[in-house]
């Protein structure tokens, strides 16, 4: 029985004898100094949409919280246990962060189980993606409820609807509330298309999204 999936161990052979030589005295100044990253990135956890391969990060550059479709729940000080809450806590009281970015995607899994939760069978007696899609309920059944989209378009529409509601929940956050109002910390909202590559993002004073001018 090997101890790791043989395309990780043939992975991580290409990177300890290529990457790693190359930056190697970058990884043992981050293992020195610690981490100090400027930004974090909140993204789905799905495969396709890696937020250092997007934004061509190396090691260092970007916080990254990945969880099913990038949401965050409000401030809930209760006492239980709260992953997200939590990493964002250490970004913004420890690691000081200067930037939060909600990143969405297209063909979002959790988005459309959020828009078929009606009628779509729990994937397990916990039904864990169900109470967690639960979050964004009120947009997806006004948006599933639309007649006059077709399915991509609605799916589309919470992807993006999804990413204002966690910014709004973002800002329940008194310690984040308080540095944005302050203009110490910034928060963003970007859609990344898998098919296309192309990326959206949210526009602070309409809520619309745009695609950057990228030179």
């Amino acid at each position: 029985m090997p101890l790791l999936p043989d395309h990780l161990i043939a992975g991580y052979r290409n990177f300890i004898t290529g990457r790693y030589v190359s930056e190697s005295d970058h990884y043992r100044s981050l293992a020195r100094e610690g981490q100090a990253p400027e930004t974090m990135i909140i993204a789905c956890c799905d495969s396709r949409t890696a937020p250092e391969t997007v934004f061509d990060a190396g090691p260092g550059e970007l916080f990254v919280l990945r969880n099913v479709a990038n949401l965050i729940p409000p401030y809930e000080p209760d006492g239980e246990y709260h992953s997200t809450s939590a990493a964002l806590e250490f970004a913004v009281q420890s690691l000081k962060v200067k930037n939060i970015v909600v990143m969405g995607h297209g063909r979002c899994g959790g988005i459309k189980a959020a828009l078929s939760h009606n009628s779509a069978m729990p994937l397990s007696p916990g039904d864990f993606i169900g109470k967690w899609m639960s979050l964004i309920s009120p947009a997806a059944d006004t948006v599933a409820a639309s007649t006059m989209m077709t399915t991509g378009e609605r799916a589309t529409a919470l992807e993006r609807i999804s990413i204002r509601y966690s910014i709004a929940n973002l800002r329940t956050f008194p310690c984040i509330k308080i540095l944005e109002d302050k203009g110490k910390l910034a928060l963003h909202g970007a859609w990344f298309d898998v098919s296309t590559g192309e990326l959206w993002a949210m526009n602070k004073a309409t809520g619309d999204f745009e695609r950057p001018e990228i030179g």
